[in-house]
């Protein structure tokens, strides 16, 4: 049995992107999950089954009782932060796939500006009394103490193994921002940044610059997962889940797995990247637009050569030129990503995907059939492939 085209998106919901939301992270996620609903053309009367991450504060059955969902047959939780994005969708699939449930909907909502702020240093990280607690108290005390830091270590050697500069790591950026600035619905919509921006910009842990670093949002989105028969009959051309998966390396820790014989890698990345290439039967010159986690610009780099496109350290050769524009070989997060729409997790870079595949993008790329979407880097991590039909 495979899960290859079993499943399919049939409808995303999201709630405006803002620094204040001004309500309840309950009700976002409520707002959103209707919105998908509304999108699909179902109601919540027709759910059966929810999935979140572990980070999420609003709970399944609260979700249920507040829009009316009656009972679930399947509910399902996703650890590891934004690496759960993608797993969320490929647990929803399997669970419509083995007849778990029928409609799944999987969501993630906060307040992340207005309230916990992630980006900051967290003594309650450290403090956990379990196996992360312990993990965070080695590094702490060395003053890596946000998401920032741990990823600046492997991103300097990053920089020292293999010739890049930050340069490198700013036309992420500015290929992020060019796509935000003609989206009316990113934060960043008619803000576009020069490669000179970037390298002016503040130090906010070397070799990582502000304009390195993604936003923090205020936000929710929903998305729907039905069986591929059933999304056939519905109001949109559905988004057919070609493959998902997860991937946790050896000797894995959460953004600081410093301990691993290669440190400038992303290896559990290479985990997923091998599973989406067997179960969906395609290879890299198939796919049309490229969704990659870009909370920070260096890990899309990494990205990259995981995934195969090119070899380890060649990324910054790969990128040259108009590879990621809109008309270039390999479209990068058209929607302008975390760094330039918003920071919801990854999973506005799903929805946006879904856009994609139907045809109804504010940056289209044209034809786009096949997109690749992956999910946190630097934790155990997920990934899709969405095909359209």
């Amino acid at each position: 049995m495979t899960l290859a085209g079993e499943a399919a998106i049939t409808g995303i919901g999201a709630t405006e992107f803002s620094k204040d939301s001004g309500r309840s992270e309950l009700r976002l996620a409520c707002e959103a999950v209707r919105s998908a609903l509304d999108d699909a053309g179902l109601t919540p009367a027709d759910v059966d089954g929810l999935v979140t991450f572990t980070m999420d504060s609003n709970a399944e059955i609260a979700v249920a009782r507040e829009l009316g969902i009656g009972e679930l047959s399947f509910f399902s939780r996703v650890h590891y932060g934004g690496g759960a994005a993608a797993a969320t969708i490929q647990q929803a699939a399997m669970a419509v796939a083995t007849g778990a449930a029928d409609v799944v909907v999987a969501y993630r909502a906060f307040n992340e500006r207005s309230g916990h702020r992630f980006g900051q240093v967290s003594n309650a990280a450290a403090q956990q009394v379990n196996t992360s607690g312990v993990d965070n108290s080695f590094h702490y005390p060395a003053g890596i103490a946000t998401p920032a830091a741990t990823v600046a270590m492997l991103a300097q050697r990053y920089l020292h193994d293999y010739g890049a500069s930050t340069e490198d790591f700013g036309r992420i950026a500015v290929i992020d921002r060019k796509h935000a600035a003609t989206n009316p619905n990113a934060w960043f919509h008619g803000k576009p940044i020069t490669l000179d921006d970037h390298q002016s910009s503040r130090w906010i842990a070397e070799p990582l610059r502000l304009l390195d670093c993604c936003q923090e949002t205020d936000g929710g989105i929903a998305l729907v997962i039905t069986s591929a028969e059933r999304a056939k009959d519905m109001p949109h051309p559905p988004a057919v889940i070609s493959a998902a998966a997860q991937g946790s390396g050896t000797d894995q820790y959460i953004m600081t797995s410093y301990y691993r014989d290669e440190l400038a890698a992303l290896p559990e990345m290479a985990v997923v990247g091998r599973q989406l290439w067997q179960q969906s039967g395609l290879d890299h010159s198939d796919v049309d637009v490229a969704v990659l986690y870009d909370h920070f610009t260096p890990y899309v780099l990494m990205q990259l050569e995981e995934l195969g496109f090119c070899a380890r350290g060649e990324a910054k050769d790969f990128i040259a030129g108009d590879t990621l524009e809109l008309h270039g070989t390999l479209p990068l997060n058209p929607h302008g990503g975390q760094l330039g729409e918003a920071y919801v997790h990854g999973m506005n870079g799903i929805a946006e995907a879904v856009r994609q595949v139907r045809g109804t993008a504010v940056n289209q790329v044209p034809e786009a059939r096949h997109v690749l979407v992956t999910a946190g880097t630097g934790v155990p991590t997920s990934g899709l492939m969405l095909t359209g039909q």
